[in-house]
């Protein structure tokens, strides 16, 4: 087994992984989503008439539809949708009538999930970490070769790696870096759970391991897939990936420094 993989399972199962994740992966404390009050007002009065039509309409204007449903996006879309398919906007009025206004306020003013926050403060933590080694943009690091972690924005990133990794993916990585004159390219996910969009998460990181990129390819992951299980990910790591550069955020500082 890789010994960063060893060292971060051993971390997960055994130390203050959590406590020390968070330096990482702040967990936001998530405020209300803020309701204009007039948007509100046509809301309560639609709801109040009981007319279908004008409350979905007034409820697609919220910061969040209070039902999840496959439908709305189009709606949201399309709002003359609304007058041509009344039988969808029946079906989801419905449903909302049963709910108290309180409960409906509740809903639309729901704050976002945690995980839907995640995607910025892997670069966060990697410009305010001390990693011993100069943060470069892109126009500096493509003009030396010195010890460097390159700090730029998703399209930068995404045609660094595809102009001098050859690296033939769509979407950017989340890393990049140079020790001793090899590069790194990874991708970093913070799994919540198992299973659903974690697992397509997860799949996208091994992506990259399993590419021709001509660099030394990681995993930064974090998360449930280091606790013993029989699921899907802790499987994939302690079995086929086994042997692959997958470690937790909080030994990349050391994965680094043993790169000769």
């Amino acid at each position: 087994m890789n010994i960063f993989l060893k060292q971060s399972l051993d971390y997960a199962q055994q130390r203050s992984y959590l406590d020390d994740l968070f330096t990482v992966y702040p967990t936001i404390n998530n405020r209300i989503r803020n309701i204009n009050t007039k948007k509100w007002d046509d809301v309560e009065m639609a709801y109040e008439q009981k007319d279908k039509e004008a409350l979905i309409m007034a409820l697609l204007k919220m910061p969040l539809f209070p039902l999840k449903d496959s439908f709305v996006a189009f709606l949201k879309e399309d709002k003359s949708a609304i007058k041509r398919n009344p039988k969808t906007v029946e079906r989801l009025a419905l449903d909302i009538l049963k709910m108290s206004r309180k409960e409906l306020h509740d809903k639309c003013s729901k704050p976002k999930e945690s995980n839907r926050q995640q995607g910025p403060a892997f670069m966060r933590f990697l410009k305010n970490e001390d990693f011993g080694i100069e943060k470069m943009s892109l126009e500096k690091f493509s003009q030396t070769e010195k010890d460097a972690i390159l700090i730029a924005n998703n399209s930068e990133m995404l045609r660094f790696a595809n102009e001098h990794l050859f690296y033939n993916h769509p979407k950017s990585p989340d890393f990049i870096g140079r020790m001793n004159g090899r590069y790194i390219l990874g991708e970093a996910k913070f799994i919540t759970e198992n299973g659903g969009h974690q697992n397509t998460q997860f799949e996208d990181a091994m992506a990259v391991l399993d590419s021709n990129a001509s660099a030394i390819k990681v995993a930064i992951l974090d998360g449930v897939l280091y606790l013993p299980s029989q699921k899907k990910m802790h499987l994939d790591i302690t079995g086929r990936h086994s042997e692959c550069n997958i470690f937790s955020a909080l030994l990349l500082k050391d994965f680094l420094y043993s790169v000769r």
